[in-house]
């Protein structure tokens, strides 16, 4: 008995342990995410870029297409703060066509003072 119990206590265990972080944070670690379908596009780019102007928060990442014809992709930035909480407001998703063998600079501003990391999402 004591050996059918022994597996289902470990995964119990296991199963809490998973449960017992912090879960609210996302980790703003990764600056950049790029769906398969884009890279596949030709579609070259940099991590975004934070500065300051006129004393709002402004990302910028360029966006380069390495093909024969124009490619027409959507993006969406997200604003964290230093905990890794996403900031209100959310930005709306975007669209812009990037011509063959042209570079295209995308651009999201926020006023959010608590403002310090941002991910940029393209996807087709």
């Amino acid at each position: 008995m004591t050996r059918r119990l022994f597996p289902l206590m470990a995964l119990a265990l296991l199963t809490l342990t998973g449960c017992s972080g912090d879960t609210t944070a996302i980790n703003t670690s990764q600056s950049l995410v790029m769906d398969a379908a884009v890279l596949s596009a030709g579609i070259s780019t940099d991590e975004p870029t934070i500065s300051e102007v006129d004393g709002q928060q402004r990302a910028s990442s360029s966006l380069y297409n390495e093909q024969e014809k124009a490619v027409t992709l959507h993006y969406r930035f997200y604003w964290y703060d230093d905990k890794g909480l996403e900031l209100l407001p959310f930005e709306r998703a975007r669209t812009v066509t990037v011509p063959p063998h042209q570079r295209v600079q995308v651009i999201s501003q926020t006023g959010n003072l608590n403002a310090s990391k941002v991910r940029l999402w393209l996807y087709l």
